[in-house]
C-alpha cells in the first residue's frame, strides 16, 4: 500500500498525451506558392539485388511535386551515389531517370534538388546528418522553387545502410510513395473508452467505500459513542488525502523529477522504470483482485481470514492467493514487453494500478482539487511546449518517448496499436492525465452518494462527461497539429475544472464544495459528566 501511494505521486509527473514527433524547423519559413507542401512521412521500401530488403521512413519535402499513396503504383527506382556527394554542385556520374542519394550540407535543400533534377535524377534522397528527420522547408530569399521531382529526407542511419550497399557494388532500388492515414483510428475509440471507463470504475470503489465508512461511523454512534472516539483516535485512515500545500509543492517535485529523468535518461534507467511500474503493478492487480474476488460468497471467508505474515503484518488469505499470480503477471510482462502483444498486459497493470491509485489518494474539498489541477495544468504546458525555449527540445515528450534509452518508451502509458493506421505505431495516453482529472471526478461521485442524490442532480455525470468531452477535444488537437505532441491536461483541466466550479455556484454550493467538501454528517452526540471533581 505505501509502495502504491509513493508510486502514484511518480506517476502523476507524466501525465501527458503525445505524437510522433519531427524536428521543425518553418517557424520563419511560412508556406508560399511552389513551397506549400504539406510535411508528409514516406515509405522507402528497398530491393538489393532483386531480393527485397528493409523498408525506411523519411519526411517529405515543402516543396516539390507530391508522392504518389498507393505501394502498387509506385515504381521501383534504381538508386545511384551523387558525386560530388552534397550535390551542391552539378554531378560528375550521368543520370538517366535514377533516384540519387545525396548528404545533408553545403548548400540549401531546393538548390540540391534544382541540380539533381538537370542532372536527370527522378527523385532526391537526402541522408540527414542525426538520427532524427528534418522537416526541409525553402529558404527565405529563395525564388527558384519550382521543383519537379520528388525530394525526401532519410535518417542518417538509414541513408548509410543504401550507401554501403551501393558502394559494395550491390544493386539497390527503392520506391517512394506516402500513404495517408485515416482520419480516425479506431484506437483512439478505445483508447477514450478505455480512459473514461477506468475513471468510472475507480469512483464508484471510491464513493462505495466512502458510503460503507459513513454507515460504520453511524453504526458505532448508536451502539456506543465511546468505542466510536477510541476508534476516531486510534486507527490511522485508509486514504492518503492531498492538501493544498501538497498540492503546489508537487509542481516543484514533479519538474525536478521530470528533469532527473531526461539528464538520465538510458537504457538502464528505463530498465528500473519497469522494475518500479511491474512492483506498482503487481500491488494494484492485487488490490483490483482482492476487492472483486470479496463480492463473491465462496470468496468472502477468505478475505476476512488473516495470517501475519514477517516484514509485511497481516494479510488476509484471498491475498495470499492472488499475489502469486500478480507477481507472475507483472514478471511476464516484464520480459515479454517487446513482443506485439504485450500492450494489453502494460494496460492491465497500468489500469489496476490507477484504480487502486483512486481508491487511496483523495482530495477532501474543491479547493484542494482546483489547486492540483491548475497547477497540473502550468505544468504540462510548460514541459511540453515552454521547455523547448531552454533545452532546445519538449523535455516531457523526450522523456515520454524513452529518446535516448534504445526502449521505445517508458511504461506508464496506456496504449493501444492503430489498427487502420498503414504507418503503425500506438495511440497513448498519460497516467496522470487519468489520474489528476480522476481524483476531481472521484470526489465528485463521493459527494453525490453522501448527499444522496441522483445522477441528474448531482455533480458526477457533468463532471465525467467534461473528462470525456476533454479528451475527446485532445485527440482532435492531435490530429490537427499536424503530429506535434499536445498537452491533453491543456483540454481537460478546463472541461473538468471549468464545468465543476460554474456547476456549484450556479447551484449555490459553491461554498460548501470549496471548504469542507462533503456535506453535513451525523456528529457523535457526548453526554458530559457533571460529577463533583476533588479540590
Amino acid at each position: 500500500m505505501d509502495f502504491t501511494v509513493f508510486f502514484s505521486v511518480f506517476m502523476l509527473l507524466l501525465g501527458m498525451s503525445f505524437a510522433g514527433d519531427i524536428v521543425h524547423r518553418d517557424d520563419n519559413s511560412p508556406k508560399r506558392p511552389g513551397c506549400e507542401n504539406n510535411f508528409v512521412l514516406v515509405k522507402v521500401p528497398t530491393c538489393i539485388d532483386g531480393v527485397e530488403s528493409g523498408e525506411y521512413v523519411g519526411v517529405g519535402a515543402r516543396f516539390g511535386p507530391t508522392l504518389e499513396s498507393k505501394e502498387k503504383r509506385a515504381n521501383h527506382t534504381r538508386v545511384a551515389i551523387a558525386d560530388p556527394p552534397d550535390c551542391c554542385s552539378s554531378p560528375k556520374n550521368k543520370l538517366t531517370g535514377e533516384v540519387i542519394l545525396v548528404h545533408r550540407g553545403q548548400c540549401s535543400f531546393t538548390t540540391k534538388a534544382n541540380i539533381a533534377e538537370e542532372a536527370g535524377a527522378s527523385a532526391i534522397l537526402i541522408i540527414n546528418n542525426r538520427a532524427e528527420l528534418f522537416k526541409m522547408v525553402c529558404e527565405k530569399n529563395e525564388t527558384d522553387v519550382d521543383i519537379g521531382i520528388p525530394v525526401v529526407m532519410l535518417p542518417q542511419d538509414a541513408g548509410e545502410t543504401l550507401e554501403n550497399y551501393i558502394q559494395n557494388k550491390s544493386t539497390v532500388s527503392v520506391q517512394l510513395y506516402s500513404p495517408r492515414r485515416p482520419s480516425v483510428d479506431v484506437a483512439e475509440v478505445f483508447l477514450w473508452l478505455m480512459a473514461v471507463g477506468t475513471i468510472i470504475c475507480a469512483s464508484y470503489w471510491s464513493a462505495w467505500t466512502a458510503r460503507e465508512e459513513v454507515i460504520e461511523r453511524e453504526k458505532l454512534l448508536k451502539d456506543d459513542s465511546d468505542e466510536y472516539i477510541n476508534k476516531e483516535n486510534a486507527g490511522s485512515s485508509p486514504y492518503l488525502e492531498i492538501s493544498t500545500t501538497a498540492a503546489v509543492s508537487f509542481v516543484v517535485i514533479a519538474s525536478c523529477f521530470l528533469v532527473m529523468l531526461y539528464k538520465l535518461m538510458a537504457f538502464w534507467f528505463v530498465e528500473v522504470l519497469v522494475v518500479l511500474f511491474c512492483i506498482g503493478g503487481v500491488e494494484g492487480l492485487q488490490t483490483c483482485l482482492v476487492a472483486l474476488l470479496s463480492c463473491f460468497g465462496w470468496s468472502q471467508r477468505a478475505a476476512q481470514t488473516y495470517v501475519k505474515i514477517p516484514f509485511f503484518g497481516a494479510l488476509s488469505y484471498l491475498t495470499l492467493a492472488v499475489t502469486p499470480f500478480c507477481i507472475v503477471f507483472a514478471v511476464v510482462w516484464g520480459v515479454k514487453r517487446r513482443v506485439s502483444y504485450a500492450w494489453i498486459g502494460q494496460d492491465i497493470l497500468g489500469i489496476a494500478l490507477i484504480i487502486t491509485v483512486l481508491q487511496i489518494v483523495h482530495i477532501p474539498n474543491l479547493k484542494v482539487g482546483t489547486v492540483l489541477l491548475s497547477c497540473a495544468f502550468l505544468y504540462d504546458i510548460f514541459w511540453v511546449f515552454l521547455s523547448k525555449l531552454i533545452f532546445h527540445e519538449s523535455v516531457m515528450i523526450v522523456v515520454a518517448r524513452g529518446d535516448r534509452s534504445g526502449e521505445d518508451g517508458i511504461p506508464m502509458l496506456l496504449k493501444i496499436p492503430r489498427m487502420f493506421d498503414p504507418w503503425g505505431g500506438y495511440s497513448v495516453i498519460g497516467f496522470g492525465d487519468i489520474i489528476l482529472p480522476g481524483l476531481l471526478v472521484a470526489f465528485s461521485l463521493r459527494y453525490d452518494w453522501l448527499a444522496k442524490r441522483n445522477l441528474r442532480s448531482g455533480y458526477f455525470l457533468w463532471a465525467m462527461s467534461a473528462y470525456g468531452l476533454g479528451l475527446l477535444v485532445t485527440y482532435i488537437a492531435l490530429n490537427l497539429m499536424d503530429g506535434r505532441g499536445q498537452p491533453a491536461l491543456l483540454y481537460i483541466v478546463p472541461f473538468t475544472l471549468g464545468t465543476f466550479l460554474s456547476l456549484g455556484k450556479k447551484r449555490g454550493e459553491l461554498k460548501i464544495l470549496w471548504t469542507r467538501g462533503q456535506p453535513k454528517l451525523p456528529c457523535p452526540h457526548i453526554q458530559e459528566d457533571h460529577q463533583p471533581t476533588d479540590h
